[in-house]
């Protein structure tokens, strides 16, 4: 099973999990600010679960890469939408500042 490192934790899951809901079922900050309670709950069309992933995943869908290329993301930001992406193995996921994580310029938690 697939070990997901995350603030301080780390957390298995079965091969192929989504992200969003492994990280969320373990009770983890994946949203800052106001996002805690304002997102689209998983629809790739708000952006606030945007992170820095070290690892396999799957490859990025048409809906996340239409929203990361939108404000107040950044396309050539590296950055994935937890809600679109399939654990293919051990990661390692940092979220950045900001309420939607696109301030990459600030180092990652």
């Amino acid at each position: 099973m697939p070990v997901v490192e995350f603030a301080g934790h780390a957390v298995e899951c079965p091969l192929g999990a989504n992200l969003r809901v492994v990280l969320l079922r373990a009770r983890l900050p994946l949203y800052t600010g106001a996002a805690r309670a304002l997102h689209c709950r998983g629809n790739s069309m708000c952006g606030t679960c945007a992170v820095r992933i070290e690892g396999p995943v799957s490859e990025p869908t048409d809906a996340e890469i239409r929203r990361l290329s939108l404000f107040p993301h950044r396309p050539e930001s590296g950055l994935r939408l937890a809600c679109q992406v399939s654990i293919l193995g051990d990661l390692k996921v940092a979220k950045h500042e900001g309420l939607f994580g696109q301030r990459t310029e600030k180092p990652a938690r």
